[in-house]
């Protein structure tokens, strides 16, 4: 009798609901988009936030001392699964944990950074999925020179400590000289930095801006954005949520995408999967958009031949 009340009351205690850290550099605000493709996709593998799922949602708005901070805490708190939603976070998970497995939203270039040791093999705790920056950085170019064809110089803006950072600039620089293009690099460490560039930028005559992939950058895009229009700057951008801020011109992987498909490497994890034997996976959708208002507002004609691979235009 005794065995059966034990044996009864076992059987009803109730399944541990897993836990996941969602780790941002940035704030709620710049990641939206991100968080509900994200949470679409869990709801699309059955889970559902608060009866089977825990997330640990962490935002650093911008801060690196507390990005720090944030990371310790979710390694204190022995979450099953960390989602990093950046290069940034990436690098400092890395170095906080070699146990908690962690899916990459997304990264410029998970091998060239150092976080896997291949995409096929990725080795460690570490998997998620790559946005393939360098090697779209010349496409940009091409798309800018495209829009203003007498383009000679253009200033390339980026955070130099941001990981793959030298290679998104190694692959645009060998874009310039295909298209005999003189590249100005201008490093951007902080906010502050924002009008001392513009400055710059204006100081050497700039025909166009070319923008990498920063968490900097990315939480100021309506200040980036609206600096650019003032200095009547073409630009071209690495994600589509600059488009909603007044950027001129967005090609890239497509980011929201990206962190849907997290939420599938989220639920292998948890049904026992390694990441060292989940490959790392590519970008299968590009977004290329184009503003027409901010390009009738900086007095820029884009050529129909650009406007018809445009995968959506904003007029």
């Amino acid at each position: 009798m005794l065995y059966a009340l034990c044996f009864s009351a076992s059987a009803q205690q109730p399944a541990k609901v897993p836990r996941v850290g969602f780790l941002a550099a940035t704030s709620y605000s710049a990641n939206a988009a991100r968080v509900e493709a994200f949470l679409y996709g869990l709801r699309d593998l059955g889970y559902v936030e608060g009866k089977n799922i825990i997330i640990e949602w962490r935002y650093a708005e911008g801060k690196a001392g507390r990005l720090s901070e944030l990371t310790s805490e979710l390694v204190r708190l022995k979450v099953d699964v960390i989602v990093s939603a950046g290069p940034a976070v990436t690098h400092l998970v890395k170095e906080a944990t070699v146990t908690i497995p962690i899916v990459m939203g997304f990264d410029n270039d998970p091998v060239g950074s150092g976080f896997v040791a291949s995409l096929a093999r990725p080795g460690g705790n570490m998997t998620g999925l790559s946005s393939l920056s360098p090697e779209i950085s010349g496409k940009r170019l091409e798309l800018l020179k495209e829009i203003v064809p007498s383009l000679s110089r253009v200033v390339v803006l980026g955070t130099s400590i941001q990981p793959g950072n030298a290679q998104m600039l190694k692959e645009t620089e060998l874009a310039a000289g295909a298209f005999g293009l003189q590249l100005q690099y201008l490093d951007v460490q902080g906010p502050k930095d924002i009008e001392l560039v513009f400055r710059a930028a204006s100081n050497g005559r700039a025909h166009a801006i070319l923008v990498l992939s920063s968490p900097v950058l990315f939480s100021k895009r309506k200040q980036v954005s609206d600096l650019a229009a003032k200095n009547r700057l073409p630009a071209i951008y690495p994600q589509t949520e600059w488009i909603e801020d007044g950027g001129l011109m967005t090609y890239g992987a497509s980011i929201p995408d990206l962190f849907r498909r997290a939420a599938t490497y989220v639920d292998k994890i948890l049904k026992g999967a390694k990441p060292a034997d989940l490959p790392v996976e590519q970008p299968t959708k590009f977004e290329f958009v184009i503003n027409l208002k901010t390009a009738k507002q900086i007095g820029l004609s884009i050529p129909q031949s650009v406007l018809y691979r445009a995968d959506k235009v904003i007029k």
